[in-house]
This record gives structure tokens, sequence and C-alpha cells, in this order.
């Protein structure tokens, strides 16, 4: 994304946290492409069929983040972080739907991480929600990561980028944080 884009799309996330009636459909167009990147890398990582479609993902996640608009983006940066949180939600909430409605049937299962060496983790995603969220209560920092990477679908440059920090110090985080994960899920 350009850095005029970029400023738009700042501009436009003030104007929304403003009340700018007009402002989400402006800003759609300028964050589309992004969404759906992030949403297409997530959903590539899950095994099985898939009774969501990127696009599914990409206009729910928005629909929640205007509807939040006193949220108060500070920046793009800030946009994106809360959209890898909003796709985290609807797909443990999808997840969950689905379990519902098989009863026992098999769970689907997904990769914590296959970009990086050594087996790829497994587990449930609900049982992966939890453990993220017992992380979050003790390591914030280390949880955003994680949203940010797994759920957002974002590489480590991205990551540093919206958190403001390393690239060294997301890799830290990453190998803390899946190694927290592996465990808490075992």
């Amino acid at each position: 994304m350009s850095d005029e884009r970029q400023f738009e799309v700042t501009d436009l996330l003030e104007a929304l946290g403003a009340g700018d009636p007009d402002a989400a459909d402006r800003l759609l167009p300028l964050v589309y492409d992004e969404l759906r990147r992030l949403a297409r890398r997530e959903m590539a990582r899950r095994d099985g069929p898939q009774t969501l479609e990127p696009t599914a993902l990409v206009h729910e996640a928005f629909m929640r983040l205007a509807a939040a608009q006193g949220a108060g983006f500070e920046h793009r940066r800030h946009f994106f972080d809360v959209a890898a949180k909003a796709m985290r939600r609807l797909l443990v909430d999808h997840h969950r739907a689905k379990g519902r409605l098989k009863r026992g049937g098999e769970r689907d299962r997904v990769p914590l991480d296959e970009a990086l060496p050594a087996d790829p983790v497994r587990g449930d995603l609900v049982a992966l929600d939890a453990a993220l969220s017992r992380l979050e209560a003790l390591h914030p920092e280390h949880a955003r990561v994680v949203e940010l990477r797994f759920f957002g679908g974002l590489d480590v440059a991205e990551t540093a980028e919206v958190l403001g920090v390393s690239d060294r110090t997301v890799k830290r985080h990453w190998r803390f944080a899946r190694a927290w994960l592996i465990d808490a899920m075992h």
C-alpha cells in the first residue's frame, strides 16, 4: 500500500471514529484487498473442506469493524490489528457452530504454524482459542503476535510493522508463544 493510500486509510479511520456515515463505504475499497489477502492466507492454512469463504470472512469482519466505529482506530496498523482479532473471533465462532451441527463428528484441525521448521502443530481451533486467551492474560504482547500471524495471516515483517516493534522481537515472541501454546494444548 502506497504512503498516500496509507494516509487516506488513516484519515478515513478517523472519520469513521468521528461518526462519518460515509467513511465505511469509502474505506472498504481501500482496505478490501489487504483484508482479503489476510483472509485467503488464513483459510489456506485450514485443513479439509471450507464452509466459510475468504470473501465472507472479510465482509463479516469489516461489518464488525465498521460497527465498532466508536473504537477510535488510531491508525492503519491499529485497524489491521483489530481486524486480525475480528477474524479470530469469527473463525472460532464459525468453528463452534460447525461443531454443534456435527455433534461428535471429526473436528476441523488447524496447523498452528506451517512456516516454522519441525512438524506442524495441530490442534482444535476452540482449544487454541482457549489457550490463546490464557496466554493473553499472562503475556498480552505474545498473544497479539499469534493473533496477527496465525489469525491475521501476517508475516514477521508485517506483524512488526503493526506492533511497532522489530522483526527480532516478533520472532522471539512467536517462538515463546508457540511453545507456550503447544504445552497448554497438550
